[in-house]
């Protein structure tokens, strides 16, 4: 405002000025809000030429609206692109598994010691093949398999969508051969190929389950396990090898680095997934704050404001997601069921979803092909503390979970997810396990969930526990309609459920 009255000229001019400057702070602002985009221009022309500059700059409240919608939808791809990078990417890293493809056999089932991916199993000895479809297609070769043994073959995009399975339940135990194309990959089935896949983004992981019947069975599965095979269309039909694609130095990533890195992460994981009708509205809101394919966004270069509006963003969509796991799923005497992972359009959009499903455990299997009852809580709704209390599982005479393979109940860390680190290495209970427990008088098989060992005579029924809040998670591989998990989803009409978790007495 002025004090002192001026002339209509001079007042058109001092204004005019004000505009200038005032369009000039904005896109400053505007500059810090949105990182450093190397094809932007800092300053509009608009302003360079020192007119009137149209600059729309986020409110603060829009700023949290925007990054808490970009968080949910973000978090399995921040996820999936940090553990590509550990698996894939950075021969330094612990959990380093093999370059582009090529597949690398675990000759173990996974445990504590296996960090980068949460809630993972610990009943097959996985092989992974993180796929590069830029260059060409690639070609999954499979070894017959005994019908006695479960095994699957996950295809997982870079949005975490499932869109194609092979093994046991999709395509049968005999060979077979099949080959994931790219985004942009057009063409006619070759000769000799049984299916094709198309993967939505370039780069694919290949998830392989291979069932380990007991520890003797290892030699076993390493066998199968050798004969998995993955080469490039080119080498599958002795043609000339085409064109390499360009060498990528991707941004480092870790799962241990997400939550500091976030948006950094998205930026650098948005680069490699094409743009679908169903994201492209969130990603133009993310764009408007800097967060997109080829921008750097660096948070801490941004006023105070604006950081802790993105922080509260991001606890604001974590809790969404929180709160669709305990709430938005069935429960079912205190286990949390629902139909979580699945392909494009088993979640239609549905970030939140998506989200939940990443969190619960990130590349879980579709539900035709596993169920996943979910538990944190006990028969009576309380949080399972294993600090405090000791606690039964209870299955009935004949009323083991009804699968065509084989199910499980594994323990991990209630706040991490991890497994849980125990003086007896045993880190689940399963189908094989149950000839060599101790039986009820009436048949039934009780479970011991607990952090010290219940006694040498129970301790083929001892699920270890962590001292702290404790997760589980029953896997029910190639459920039958009978189960109840499946029914909810829904896949079938049955009337088994998950008995409760109670405290022992």
């Amino acid at each position: 405002s002025f004090s002192i009255p001026l002339n209509q000229e001079e007042t058109m001019n001092k204004a005019n000025q004000i505009l200038r400057i005032g369009a000039l702070c904005s896109a400053m602002v505007l500059a810090l809000l949105t990182g450093c985009d190397k094809k932007a221009d800092p300053v509009p022309a608009a302003v360079q030429a020192d007119k009137k500059a149209d600059v729309n700059v986020p409110s603060i409240a829009e700023i949290k609206a925007i990054a808490e919608e970009g968080f949910i939808y973000g978090l399995p791809l921040v996820m999936n692109y940090a553990i590509m990078n550990e698996y894939a990417v950075d021969p330094n890293s612990s959990q380093f598994k093999a370059p582009f493809n090529q597949i690398k056999s675990l000759a173990r089932v996974f445990t504590y010691k296996d960090t980068a991916v949460v809630t993972a199993n610990s009943d097959t000895p996985y092989s992974f093949l993180w796929m590069d479809l830029r260059a060409e297609p690639i070609v999954l070769s499979l070894p017959a398999v005994s019908k006695d043994r479960y095994f699957s073959v996950m295809l997982a995009d870079g949005h975490t969508y499932n869109y194609g399975y092979m093994g046991s339940r999709a395509t049968g135990n005999k060979a077979g051969k099949y080959m994931v194309v790219g985004p942009d990959w057009k063409g006619e089935k070759p000769a000799g190929i049984d299916k094709v896949f198309q993967s939505l983004t370039p780069f694919s992981l290949a998830a392989y389950r291979t069932q380990l019947i007991n520890p003797a069975d290892m030699p076993n599965v390493e066998k199968i396990q050798a004969q998995y095979k993955a080469e490039p269309l080119s080498s599958f039909l002795g043609e000339p090898v085409p064109a390499a694609a360009p060498k990528i130095n991707f941004l480092p990533a870790t799962s241990a680095g997400i939550k500091d890195n976030f948006w950094s992460y998205l930026g650098a994981a948005l680069q490699y997934i094409p743009e679908a009708d169903e994201d492209k509205d969130i990603r133009a809101k993310l764009a408007k704050i800097g967060i997109g394919p080829g921008k750097t966004f660096d948070l801490k270069s941004l006023p105070p404001e604006h950081q802790q509006a993105m922080v509260e963003a991001m606890k604001a969509g974590n809790e969404k997601v929180d709160t669709y796991l305990a709430s938005g799923m069935t429960d079912v005497n205190g286990w949390q069921l629902g139909s979580l992972p699945g392909d494009r359009a088993h979640y239609n959009g549905d970030w939140v979803m998506r989200a939940a499903t990443a969190k619960a455990g990130i590349y879980g299997n579709d539900a035709a092909e596993a169920v996943y009852p979910l538990g944190r809580a006990d028969a009576n709704g309380q949080t399972i503390d294993t600090s405090k209390h000791n606690y039964t599982l209870t299955f009935a005479k004949d009323e083991m979970p009804p699968v065509n393979a084989f199910w499980s109940v594994t323990m991990y860390y209630g706040k991490s997810q991890l497994m849980v680190e125990n003086p007896i290495n045993r880190y689940l209970v399963n189908t094989a396990m149950v000839p060599d427990m101790e039986k009820n008088a009436d048949g039934s098989v009780t479970i011991y969930i607990q952090k010290d060992s219940p006694g040498k005579a129970k301790e083929a029924n001892w699920l270890p526990a962590p001292d702290d809040t404790a997760y589980m998670v029953m896997r029910l591989y190639w459920p039958k309609p009978a189960t109840e998990a499946v029914s909810v989803l829904p896949v079938g009409k049955g009337t088994w459920k998950p008995p409760g978790i109670v405290v022992a007495e």
